[in-house]
């Protein structure tokens, strides 16, 4: 019988990381057995969820070894339950935890590592997109089980089965030269609204907003707009004239919103593999070639200085 198992980040109140479901939910179509596995505090708490959406077991562990230490506990629990279980296929999210885990894991069990994964075709073959997401590349896996795949958030949709799961409690020592990296301190950036992955609608701004201040222009779009959010390019991300968490593209998030509103932005292939799936793309720059227009379903050539002004306006009109 084949077996996929599924890592999902969890966290301390039973909240699951949104790619674990959606990996859930695709890889349910392709074994007889779909598991999960979970660790660190609120795993337990999170078996429920991921039962819905179609692991049958979930292996966790509420230990707060895996809270406190990085990567190394969770590689060491996982090498032994995969020695005993047998899994085909383990799949992870393309985040930072999980990259860690994932390739301390293979050096461990001798597994093939696929990373930045767009699909999974079976249990021993993916879909990536190279040249910048202007091709796809189908990936044979081979060498011992489990192959091990890590896949890009937002690659499918998350849809619940209303199935349940067995918890079975993970009791595995962690040694103590395995509690090297620890976490000292945590901070997470406050956020008003709603997040950029979830959005129903993202402004997002790149080199063409001249100078960080103006990025308040987008803030106000979004204000006026329901469910919206600010992102951006990796250029300004990297100037540093906002934070990285509002970064779409490659090396940051990829966001398939139902309106993506490109302000000032080249359209870099980079930039694309992160927002290229929005259900209705908007560009406005003053470049009438600039390659983003190539991929838009609307597009303004005009200064977006001024664009954003009267669109603005507009919308208070509007709003009443």
């Amino acid at each position: 019988m084949s077996k996929i198992w599924v890592y999902a980040e969890v966290e301390s109140d039973g909240t699951v990381s949104p790619t674990a479901l959606e990996i859930l939910t695709k890889v349910r179509e392709l074994a007889d057995t779909v598991e999960a596995v979970a660790f660190g505090p609120g795993a337990t708490t999170a078996a429920p969820r991921l039962g819905e959406f179609g692991a049958s077991t979930v292996y966790a562990s509420d230990d707060a070894a895996y809270g406190e230490f990085i990567a190394q506990p969770h590689a060491h629990a996982l090498a032994e339950l995969v020695g005993q279980h047998q899994p085909n296929l383990l799949v992870f999210a393309m985040d930072y935890d999980s990259r860690d885990i994932a390739g301390r894991l293979a050096a461990k069990t001798g597994s093939t590592v696929m990373t930045n994964a767009s699909d999974i075709l079976g249990l021993d073959s993916a879909r990536t997109q190279i040249f910048g997401g202007e091709r796809n590349a189908d990936v044979k896996l081979e060498g011992p089980d489990p192959q091990i795949v890590l896949v890009r958030p937002k690659s499918f949709a998350a849809e619940p089965s209303g199935g349940s799961a067995e918890v079975v409690n993970v009791d595995v020592a962690i040694p103590d030269d395995l509690k090297n990296a620890k976490r000292v301190e945590r901070h997470e950036e406050e956020a008003a609204g709603v997040k950029l992955e979830d959005a129903t609608v993202v402004i997002s701004g790149g080199r063409g907003m001249l100078e960080p201040g103006n990025f308040e222009l987008l803030e106000q779009v979004a204000r006026l707009v329901r469910n919206s959010a600010v992102g951006a390019t990796r250029a300004v991300v990297d100037a540093g004239w906002v934070p990285y968490a509002m970064q779409v593209g490659q090396t940051g998030k990829t966001v398939k919103p139902d309106v993506y509103i490109a302000c000032g932005i080249s359209g870099a292939s980079q930039h694309q593999v992160g927002m290229k799936e929005s259900k209705t793309i908007i560009a406005i720059n003053k470049d009438s070639e600039a390659p983003i227009f190539q991929i838009s379903d609307l597009g303004i050539v005009g200064d977006t200085m001024k664009v954003l002004p009267a669109l603005i306006e507009e919308l208070k009109k509007r709003a009443g």
